[in-house]
């Protein structure tokens, strides 16, 4: 048997070959066809194989694929960032590229701590985020992240930033005495407890991906957090690596709420993984005092602004417009939401259907009723993850929203290309995988009897 050399996510795992994509397919090296029903992990928005996209890459090629920032700029990265500045809500007019949305979120932690250095206040360098949040894997965005299994190997490197609850309606702390938004309220008491004149941001994912499964705030919630954040002087940072770039129906998510951050991080739909791109854009009052000061932003990667990126990066945003994307996301999304309530009325173990436009979750539980969650030694994401693989759709793993310990999710969010006869051969697929499994778990005893619906 031939050696590995690859560093796989599971390393002795036997991983197909992917050949090819088109449209929202993908194939492997034996002819076996996917529905990519996760957009690979929530980035592929624009489908597979665009041409349009190819022949910009080649174009910008067959010029310059690669100058460094300190030496040059490029009509790419210009106009790029001209671009987001035109899309972005407020006066988000300034852009820094870098290569992932962990290098985006850790560059906004950098600029907005070095915002206030600039202004004097050199104490405002903590970053308050939530429980139940996945920033990114680099020390400095996971420190800010709360997703507890990813956090585990590296707790004594991290800082203890996360220190919230998140907007978890599903599973309300509060839902006894009354909402009453009191998650958003955290806000304020964690910033009472650290005191406001040690805190630079506070970073959320406007709707929550890896660590929850699409996990939608309340009417109402960004409008609380934004109101506090100003009222102690403190950065509201949203990480739109996942939700950006019309994902959610939106050009950005925080639309959806018609709040504007102070800094935006993107990643994912920038390219639609057609190239390595990401973003950290910066509204024209965090950057005044650092124009005024030491001018230079104190990050840098390589790979920061390379031509090539930036220019799949703006083809991928004019497909998304000349296509009407944004509005098909809102439009297929309302579709395919209606299907995965379908199944919810079928199969016992869905406890919850949530999300906007294209980026939606399902909820796994053993108990409806009681919305008793599934031991995670049971592996209930994995195997539904693994079964969807088998009959031929991808699906995105979101376990552990339950403080790490518990908590079984999947995200479905297919290219913004699907049509809706697309969207019901992949709920196909997903309810021929949800009854297989469901069927097994009664068998092995692991859920109660049917509940009533």
């Amino acid at each position: 048997m031939k050696r590995n050399h690859l560093i796989k996510p599971i390393l002795d795992h036997n991983y197909p070959t992917v050949s090819h994509g088109k449209g929202i397919y993908l194939y492997d090296t034996d002819g076996k066809q996917y529905i990519d029903g996760s957009s690979g992990a929530v980035t592929a928005s624009i489908g597979h194989g665009v041409l349009d996209v190819v022949e910009a890459m080649t174009e910008q090629a067959s010029k310059v694929s690669f100058a460094y920032r300190s030496h040059f700029t490029s009509e790419a990265a210009e106009t790029l960032a001209e671009k987001l500045s035109e899309l972005a809500p407020g006066d988000l007019n300034w852009s820094f590229f870098v290569n992932s949305g962990s290098e985006a979120t850790e560059t906004a932690m950098k600029i907005a701590i070095q915002h206030w250095q600039e202004k004097g206040f050199e104490r405002k360098n903590r970053i308050v985020s939530r429980w139940t949040s996945y920033h990114g894997i680099t020390m400095g965005a996971l420190s800010m992240s709360g997703h507890v299994s990813r956090r585990k190997r590296f707790v004594p490197l991290l800082e203890d930033f996360p220190s919230i609850s998140a907007p978890y309606c599903y599973r309300c702390p509060y839902e006894s005495s009354g909402c009453k938004l009191q998650c958003a309220n955290e806000l304020e008491t964690s910033i009472q407890r650290l005191g406001s004149e040690n805190i630079a941001a506070f970073i959320a994912e406007p709707i929550i991906g890896a660590s929850a499964g699409a996990v939608t705030p309340p009417d109402g919630y960004y409008q609380r957090i934004k109101e506090i954040c100003e009222r102690y002087d403190i950065l509201f940072i949203a990480d739109e690596v996942m939700t950006g770039i019309g994902r959610t129906g939106k050009m950005f998510a925080m639309e959806h709420w018609g709040v504007t951050p102070d800094i935006i991080a993107l990643g994912k739909g920038m390219s639609a993984g057609y190239t390595p791109i990401a973003a950290t854009l910066v509204s024209d009052r965090v950057m005044e005092p650092i124009l005024k000061g030491s001018k230079s932003i104190m990050a840098g990667h390589t790979y920061s602004a390379n031509p090539l990126s930036a220019a799949v990066s703006l083809e991928v945003l004019a497909y998304i417009e000349r296509m009407n994307l944004v509005q098909a996301a809102e439009e297929k999304g309302q579709y395919l939401l209606e299907k995965l309530h379908g199944l919810a009325e079928r199969f016992d173990i869905i406890g919850d259907v949530r999300g906007k436009g294209l980026l939606l979750g399902l909820e796994f539980v053993s108990n409806r009723s009681s919305k008793t969650p599934f031991d995670m030694q049971d592996g209930i994401t994995t195997r539904i993850v693994n079964k969807a693989f088998e009959k031929g759709l991808l699906i995105y793993p979101a376990s552990g929203a339950i403080e790490g310990i518990a908590g079984d999710a999947v995200i479905i969010s297919p290219p913004l290309v699907i049509t809706n006869e697309e969207i019901d051969s992949l709920v196909k697929i997903l309810e021929a995988s949800i009854e297989e499994l469901q069927h097994e778990l009664h068998s092995e005893g692991l859920i109660e009897n049917k509940q009533a619906i």
